[in-house]
């Protein structure tokens, strides 16, 4: 029999969101840095791109309600899309009106430097970005699972090759706008770093909007994705009664709430990589190779570049396990995801135990971090968009997609306030455990990250059963 392959569609949305992905991650890479070097101090810095990130991941749940009662997912993903090319473009605004605050690294700023106008772009384009996502966000995902039949076993495998469009664009991202890196002399270079963002987000909105009508349909040759008409279901059929949700979908929906819960403490702790591993790498990484000093945001592309390398050869595990009946169940397998990372982060903490502040130590630490970190992003990520998709009922596809993201939202928040605790010379403290080096600051995430994989792997059996149809 000829080996089915995935449809075109999966393709399409593939290069959309590898650009908007280029787009955020590559504003994301140096946006702490733009902050600190010019507008305002690390722990300020640090609770903003909490906000920020936090923001972006919870408006998903307003444009899943409307894609699923209005919109449709083509259109919100337009809709969004062009809202965060404002936003990136008043980011670009923002950085060319900058003036150059002069302060100490650790933070100092001068009082006389008026940058309100800056920092107004600034907020607004954060406002546009946040906005945007939350229309293309959920919308883009969901359709991934609508190019199959609700029993297709290739579902997993085509989310991760969608997380690998994620993580290609990830990994670019940082790497060009990483060439526009300023700091705190030259603060108004980073605004080419917002520009190409921008452009790049509008290149990928460009090519869904003209290749939409041919490649997005489902198994069945018909259109996916157009707005909801009255007294049709979201397949296009004819729509019946409206009744309440069965208990299965109530169990069903259970499961996603409860593994979203436990995704919080997986992304609280992965997200330092946007702030206090950034600063880590900024300060205490020699970045030096062969005479060239590597930029501080291209650590950022670590992960996705190991994303790319190693998800092949993850499926080609699960694939092999699963031949023999071995593979681990979705949620078993999000509990492997936390495991690594706390691996990742005890490796790192072995790393630094007895660096001081001011020391710098081989960049090997942080590159083996995002290594075994990317062991459990693969693990836990990919598998949950997959989840969300198989298990939501199909009238609330987008809003449960919306309802996924919220825990990232969560997280995300999290993050920035935890990064607040990076070591600066004073003993901070969390429930009671002093935070005074390097070494208990990621202890923290070792314990939280540890204890949650613990957890989920005990209830597994439990969500297995009400996963079941």
């Amino acid at each position: 029999m000829k080996k089915q392959g995935h449809p075109k569609g999966l393709y399409l949305l593939f290069v959309t969101e590898m650009a908007e992905r280029f787009s955020y991650y590559g504003m994301r890479a140096v946006f702490t840095l733009y902050m600190i070097a010019a507008l305002f101090t690390k722990d300020a810095a640090s609770e903003i791109y909490g906000y920020y990130t936090g923001l972006v991941y919870l408006t998903p749940l307003l444009g899943g309600y409307i894609a699923d009662r209005y919109w449709g997912n083509r259109r919100s993903i337009v809709a969004g899309g062009l809202l965060m090319a404002l936003g990136q473009f008043l980011m670009f605004l923002s950085a060319c009106f900058v003036q150059p605050a002069i302060h100490e690294p650790e933070g100092m700023i001068d009082p006389a430097i008026d940058n309100q106008l800056t920092v107004i772009l600034m907020m607004g384009g954060l406002f546009f970005l946040i906005l945007g996502n939350g229309f293309f966000k959920p919308n883009i995902s969901t359709m991934v699972g609508s190019l199959y039949k609700p029993d297709d076993r290739r579902k997993d495998t085509a989310f991760t090759i969608f997380y690998m469009g994620i993580n290609i664009g990830a990994t670019l991202g940082p790497l060009v706008c990483g060439i526009f890196e300023g700091d705190y002399l030259n603060p108004t270079r980073f605004k080419w770093a917002f520009l190409c963002a921008c452009i790049m987000m509008l290149l990928s909105i460009i090519v869904f909007y003209l290749l939409q009508n041919k490649y997005l349909v489902d198994f069945k040759g018909e259109a996916i994705g157009l707005p909801p008409t009255p007294n049709t279901d979201p397949d296009g059929m004819p729509a019946k009664p409206q009744e309440p949700l069965t208990r299965k979908e109530k169990q069903h929906i259970a499961v996603i709430f409860i593994v979203a819960l436990f995704v919080i403490f997986f992304w609280a702790a992965y997200e330092q990589a946007g702030v206090s591993l950034t600063y880590f790498a900024d300060q205490q990484t020699d970045r030096h190779i062969f005479g060239w000093e590597m930029p501080t945001s291209y650590f950022q592309s670590f992960p996705a570049i190991f994303v790319v390398l190693l998800a092949p050869v993850m499926s080609f595990i699960w694939e092999t396990l699963g031949r023999f009946g071995k593979e681990p169940s979705s949620t078993m397998k999000q509990a492997i995801g936390l495991a690594f990372l706390s691996l990742g982060y005890l490796f790192i903490a072995y790393g630094v135990k007895e660096v001081e502040p001011g020391m710098k130590v081989s960049m090997i630490w942080l590159t083996g971090l995002y290594f075994i970190h990317t062991l459990g992003e693969l693990s836990l990520s990919p598998i949950g968009l997959s989840l969300v998709s198989k298990l939501s009922p199909k009238h609330l596809a987008s809003l449960m997609m919306g309802i996924w993201f919220m825990s990232t939202a969560i997280s995300n928040m999290l993050a920035g306030r935890l990064a607040t605790l990076y070591p600066d010379g004073t003993t901070k403290t969390l429930l009671g455990f002093e935070i005074s080096s390097l070494y208990d600051f990621f202890m923290v995430f070792v314990i939280m990250s540890g204890i949650a994989a613990i957890c989920l792997a005990a209830i597994t059996p439990i969500l297995k059963q009400m996963s079941k149809d």
